[in-house]
């Protein structure tokens, strides 16, 4: 049976705070494991929230991040020093600032035509994270955002399919500029480890009520529903967990 904790802040600065405080924690063994942790990112408002306060309460803390290697939920198809580049929000707001090695960051090549960076993408993933039963990379945790209509990575409605014969990654094209984007797939999601979801902002509440509603068909509802287990942090008012079965369970 999935299971979804849904945990709510009265604003973003305190979201953003509660996730990067529990990312930290997370990684804080990584630097002495005999394995790395391998975290996958993504773009929007919220990110830039998350990335800044984790860089902060990082230098404050003296992280070490020799063990943690960073990938994409998805990117899109620009150079990455573009402003719309999911890398270059990261970069700036994040990997400028605390120390990390190159090879610890695992870009998407969005400079590239779409089906070649997502292969590469693919590629990579393969390359670095071990994989599950399926075949499919298990990346330790997946950190998403999710948009008005529901769509978390580049997986919008009345797009990509859920299918299990999928790749890690693949190209796609999504509604809004740049429309040419890669991103992880269904089968990716469902394997990750952990996967967090930062909801943020009052105008996507219909979409974060809907996907918590058991048969929910925004692409957040489907991932929901489809996990085992998924942590989402909220500043969104007035919505509360209502997925049948004990699906969710709110914590504040």
């Amino acid at each position: 049976m999935s299971s979804v904790t849904l945990r709510t802040f009265p604003d973003a600065t305190r979201l953003a705070e509660a996730a990067a405080s529990a990312f930290l924690t997370a990684m804080a063994g990584a630097s002495g494991a005999s394995s790395a942790q391998h975290v996958a990112v993504s773009g929007g408002r919220i990110a830039r929230a998350f990335f800044e306060t984790v860089a902060l309460l990082s230098r404050d803390k003296g992280m070490e991040w020799n063990g943690t290697h960073f990938h994409w939920a998805d990117e899109r198809c620009v150079p990455p020093e573009h402003p719309e580049s999911n890398y270059a929000l990261a970069h700036e707001s994040l990997f400028s600032r605390i120390h990390i090695q190159p090879d610890q960051v695992h870009r998407i090549r969005g400079e590239e035509p779409p089906e070649v960076a997502a292969r590469q993408a693919a590629e990579t993933l393969a390359r670095w994270v071990p994989k599950n039963s399926q075949g499919q990379p298990s990346l330790d945790l997946v950190i998403l955002g999710m948009g008005e209509d529901g769509h978390v990575a580049s997986l919008f409605p009345g797009g990509l399919p859920p299918d299990q014969a999928d790749p890690s990654y693949r190209a796609v094209v999504g509604p809004k500029p740049p429309p040419n984007r890669v991103t992880l797939t269904y089968p990716a999601l469902l394997a990750a480890n952990r996967v967090w979801v930062l909801a943020s902002g009052a105008g996507k509440a219909e979409a974060l009520r809907t996907s918590l509603t058991k048969g929910g068909t925004p692409p957040l509802g489907w991932v929901l529903a489809n996990r085992e287990e998924t942590l989402v942090f909220s500043d969104i008012p007035g919505v509360e967990p209502s997925l049948e079965e004990g699906h969710a369970s709110g914590a504040r």
